[in-house]
This record gives structure tokens, C-alpha cells and sequence, in this order.
């Protein structure tokens, strides 16, 4: 966001000369800002307000919803996730999923994002793409509540629950990257962490 602004400024104001190696920084910018679309770049520059409740009543009480192919994604891997979560749990893994898309470590769509590394048996990010098993939806009201968790995340629902985790695991296993990550929330049988702040030199 700040790159942006700092891009529209100097554009506006003209204030740098062509050849200073800023400028030909902001102008690479320019150009892979250019390259978005335009509903891609909205969604970083504005993020509707959403008042969200995490509980079993409040959820009952929304309509159900449907939505395009990302809404899909989300909501499939929230159902094969964490539908036995409360809601407060299945919100917080739609968060990572979302933060995963934000990052420039991951894809830049949702499905991309739920089906990375799927093909390679249990070498996949959400092991339920990977485990060798057939998808059966079989719960419908389970797939219709995770549907609108999946449905209010899209549209911008705030993410406050993880502060920013980019990974999870249930309590039952131990994988060999969690002692390595940063713990930001415990939530249900789910722990939450944020990948490490990575420093470059030049």
C-alpha cells in the first residue's frame, strides 16, 4: 500500500529525473501494478467493514450464501478443514487461507492456494487434496455454515483472530516447522502460526 502511494506521488509530482536508480524502481513497480486487475488491486486499497459474531447462533441467523469459484475453494476447504471447529475455529482458518493469498510466499488466488502441491500424495498444504480420498460433501448443513463463513471471509470480514497466520496444525501432531514459526493463537484443536519475518541485505 505504501509502495503505491509513494508510486502515485512521484508520478504526480514529477519531482525525480528518469535515470536515478528510485525512479527505476518506482517505474518497475508501476509497471507490475499495472499488470493486476482491476477487482486484484481494489482489494488492497479498500476492504468493506463487516460485523462478524463467532458464535453458533449469530451464524444460524445469516442466510446462506454461494458465491464465484474462490468462494468454492474456500468453503470446500473450511468443510474438509474444519467443520467440526467451532465457528470461531473455521473462521480462523479461512484467515490463514486469506493471509496465504495476501502473501508473496503463496499463490495469489484462493483455489490455487487450497490445492498447492495437490497431485504428490500428503505433500500438499491441506492434506484432504493429497490423502488419496475421494471429496464427498455428506454434511449439507455443515457445507451450508462453512459456506458462510467462507462467503463473509471474501467479502472482506475482518481477520483479527490469528494475527496474520500462515499455517496451522491440529494439537494431535507436531510438524517440524512449528518450532521454528512464531505461535500467534491457539483456537479449538488448532494452533496458529506466522511465518518468520524474513530480512534481505543488499
Amino acid at each position: 500500500m505504501f509502495r503505491i502511494i509513494a508510486v502515485l506521488l512521484l508520478t504526480m509530482a514529477g519531482a525525480a529525473s528518469a535515470d536515478t536508480p528510485l525512479t527505476k524502481l518506482l517505474e518497475t513497480e508501476r509497471r507490475a501494478i499495472n499488470t493486476l486487475p482491476d477487482a486484484r488491486l481494489a482489494s488492497f486499497l479498500t476492504r468493506p467493514e463487516l460485523s462478524v459474531e463467532y458464535s453458533a447462533k449469530w451464524l444460524a441467523g445469516q442466510a446462506p450464501r454461494k458465491g464465484d469459484a474462490e468462494w468454492r475453494c474456500l468453503a470446500e476447504a473450511l468443510y474438509f478443514e474444519a467443520r467440526g471447529e467451532s465457528v470461531k475455529g473455521q473462521f480462523a482458518v479461512a484467515e490463514v487461507i486469506l493471509n496465504r493469498v495476501d502473501s508473496v510466499d503463496f499463490p495469489d488466488e484462493v483455489c490455487a492456494v487450497v490445492h498447492q502441491g495437490t497431485g504428490r500424495k500428503y505433500q500438499c498444504q491441506f492434506t484432504y487434496t493429497c490423502d488419496g480420498y475421494k471429496e464427498v460433501i455428506a454434511e449439507k448443513r455443515a457445507f451450508e455454515n462453512v459456506g458462510k463463513v467462507a462467503y463473509l471471509m471474501v467479502k472482506g470480514a475482518p481477520r483479527t483472530l490469528t494475527e496474520g497466520a500462515t499455517h496451522y496444525h491440529t494439537r494431535a501432531v507436531n510438524p517440524r516447522w512449528a518450532h521454528r514459526f512464531p505461535r500467534t493463537a491457539t483456537i479449538g484443536v488448532h494452533h496458529f502460526y506466522r511465518m518468520p519475518t524474513r530480512l534481505t541485505s543488499n
